[in-house]
């Protein structure tokens, strides 16, 4: 029998796809960013059940959940200091750059990080920049275009809210 209209495996089908990566770092997180894990648990749950989902989006779906149930398992919810002065995790750093541009950050986890709405993960060559640093501190921040030095402004230990 001719094999010509035999569609051979591509790694495409939904037992072949491979498990999302796992950071190697301890999985510190807010809890703002554990509340984002467990919200995204629930709603690929309800995909799952949905009859409407595809067998591929179900393996999609079926991986993103083994996932996030992994990362919420091993998450560790950190507070910053209600009366530190030092950056760390959970506090919002506020600097201004060499070239007198005010930024505004907070350092969270790894999961909940996204620059362009003000969080940095504590990984990041910003937040190690930052970490133990105070009001007034000159900090070398390491970027791909070479080291800039920052000032730091204020730092606010305050919980994060749900406009933050």
């Amino acid at each position: 029998m001719s094999r010509a209209f035999v569609k051979e495996p591509d790694g495409d089908t939904p037992d072949e796809l491979p498990e999302l990566p796992l950071s190697p770092h301890p999985n510190r997180v807010t809890a703002r960013g554990l509340a984002q894990l467990q919200q995204r648990l629930a709603e690929a749950t309800r995909q799952l059940q949905d009859p409407a989902t595809g067998a591929h989006e179900r393996a999609l779906t079926a991986r993103d959940a083994r996932w996030l149930q992994q990362r919420i398992a091993s998450a560790s919810v950190v507070q910053p200091s209600p009366c530190g002065n030092a950056a760390g995790f959970g506090t919002c750093v506020t600097f201004v750059d060499e070239a007198g541009t005010q930024q505004r950050y907070r350092i969270v986890g790894e999961d909940e990080a996204d620059p362009l709405q003000g969080r940095v993960s504590w990984v990041s060559p910003l937040a190690r920049a930052l970490e133990g640093a105070q009001v007034g501190d000159l900090v070398h921040w390491p970027r791909p275009a070479g080291v800039s030095e920052i000032e730091v402004l204020v730092i606010d230990n305050a919980p994060e809210t749900a406009h933050d």
